[in-house]
């Protein structure tokens, strides 16, 4: 099991760092994100609920649907599908607080690789390990934008 968990504070207004975690088309400028697209437009909003975008980063290829979008609080997504190996994804959520002007940010991300038993002994530990590396990547960037 890996089991993600990033927080940090960004000194930027909450709504302008949900609208950046929120908009697909943002990941392909953070680093170690080598293309994001959006494969099915969301119900009220074309990233919001529903939506299916896809990550391609570091030789994965995920694919997330959107399952909480409360602007500008909380955005949830369920890796669906994803190469070149395969997730039981339960959890990814980012969660954002507006504290004196600036957006405390915690991104929890939970789920097993399900290679029988590598799985647990190699993939999960490398999964947590690289994850909380580019979620905190991904949140420095939006804060020194």
């Amino acid at each position: 099991m890996f089991l993600i968990h990033v927080e940090r504070v960004i000194d930027k207004p909450i709504h302008d760092v949900f609208a950046m975690l929120s908009d697909h088309e943002n990941y392909a400028q953070f680093k170690g994100v080598d293309e994001a697209n959006l494969l099915v437009h969301g119900k009220d909003d074309k990233n919001g609920l529903g939506a299916v975008r896809e990550i391609i980063a570091g030789g994965a290829n995920l694919h997330e649907e959107i399952v909480a979008f409360e602007p500008p609080y909380k955005l949830g997504y369920k890796v669906i599908k994803s190469k070149p190996l395969p997730y039981d994804h339960q959890l990814g959520e980012i969660t954002l607080k507006e504290i004196d002007g600036k957006t405390h940010a915690t991104w929890r991300s939970k789920g097993h690789i399900t290679i029988f038993l590598l799985g647990s002994l190699y993939f999960d530990k490398q999964i947590q390990k690289n994850g909380g590396r580019a979620f905190g990547s991904i949140l420095k960037q939006i804060g020194n934008s």
